[in-house]
């Protein structure tokens, strides 16, 4: 039958483009290193150094899970191709709508593995730390920020990402006026590394009883978590710490004893806190890496060679960049200004519906179309 002619041409030409991503992938590396690293595992005294085994298990449960999600590929590729054959001998043509959708998920999967093969940045592995700013334009604004931090919560939660709050301060009367989150998961800030920048929102104002348009900003910075085994080291005398009481979203104390924490690095004016933990030495510890992870993605920004080439004190994004707006009336637009990449579905992207922006942000990158 035409119809399934048609589906195993296309299914066909999508072949090449999976053998090729296997070299993409360095699969047959990431094979080697599972058995060198399988091998090691089976040593006498592994268990010894507790830190390191469980390194070297990180590490293989990460590469077994690109490898099997590559198989798995394969494995869809050839049962689709099963179906198509089978469907085709038989003529039954209740199979087409079903083979047509294995060929979309199939295109699907190689379009998401083959992004992954972009992320080739140091710390792109990373967890990724956001930090959220209410710009001007006080309770509009805040509810903003707030927008923007539920909708990247709900993108992490659809890609099977960890959230955990850091810290949360709350906006006047709705909304927040700065917040941060820790997404952990593997490749966390190599896919949101591209979403820091300033937001523009355009939409009829729910605080104003007038009922008028109203554009607001707000701010996202994406670091990525520097791992431990990476030591950086401080000056005392160059962090200022205050301490308050912590409290979380929607005004609810977390601890009513001064446990939060807030660091100012004097050199160059970085401000970090953290109320997530219960203790004010362990939110000093979650202050700390926060603070490194920061001064170490200017480092990297700016092609510094140590820390203390940073120099003056660091300006929170111009409000006049924005990198996205988001569009509810008079009619509903999102709009990448870098990439051009645009969708009219607001409230799927509001949803956390960002794989588009993210895919087409890390292509013009690999291209060297983008600054990284």
């Amino acid at each position: 039958m035409l119809q399934f002619e048609e589906l195993k041409l296309n299914l066909e030409a999508m072949k090449p483009e999976i053998d090729d991503l296997a070299s993409a992938l360095g699969l047959g590396q990431m094979r080697s290193e599972i058995q060198q690293l399988e091998n090691r595992a089976a040593e006498p005294g592994f268990w010894d150094d507790m830190e390191n085994s469980q390194k070297i298990l990180q590490r293989t449960a990460n590469l077994k899970a690109k490898v099997e999600k590559y198989e798995k590929l394969e494995a869809r590729y050839e049962d689709a191709l099963a179906l198509i054959e089978l469907g085709d001998e038989a003529e039954d043509e209740s199979l087409i709508e079903e083979a047509q959708q294995e060929l979309d998920g199939i295109r699907a999967d190689i379009d998401r593995q083959r992004l992954e093969t972009l992320l080739t940045g140091e710390y792109d592995k990373n967890n990724a730390i956001l930090t959220f700013h209410a710009g001007s334009g006080g309770t509009e604004a805040q509810d903003w920020a707030e927008m923007l931090y539920r909708m990247y919560t709900r993108w992490a939660a659809a890609h099977g990402f960890n959230v955990k709050e850091i810290d949360y301060l709350d906006g006047d009367e709705a909304g927040l006026k700065s917040a941060v989150l820790l997404i952990e998961g593997e490749n966390a800030y190599g896919y949101l590394k591209g979403e820091a920048g300033v937001h523009r929102l355009v939409r009829v104002s729910p605080f104003d009883s007038a009922g008028r348009r109203h554009t607001s900003f707000s701010s996202l910075e994406v670091m990525p978590e520097i791992n431990d085994d990476i030591k950086v080291e401080i000056p005392p005398e160059e962090i200022k710490m205050d301490v308050y009481r912590a409290s979380g979203a929607g005004g609810q104390k977390v601890n009513k004893t001064s446990s939060a924490v807030r660091l100012t690095h004097i050199p160059t004016g970085i401000v970090v806190a953290s109320q997530v933990e219960r203790s004010q030495y362990q939110n000093r510890d979650v202050a700390m890496k926060m603070l490194v992870s920061k001064l170490m993605e200017i480092k990297e920004r700016e092609h510094l060679e140590k820390i203390e080439d940073i120099k003056g004190v660091q300006k929170e994004i111009t409000w006049g960049s924005q990198i996205r707006s988001y569009v509810f009336m008079p009619y509903t637009l999102v709009k990448d200004h870098r990439t051009s990449f645009e969708t009219g579905n607001v409230n799927a992207v509001m949803d956390g519906d960002l794989d588009g922006f993210i895919n087409a942000y890390l292509k013009a990158l690999s291209l060297g179309e983008l600054e990284g």
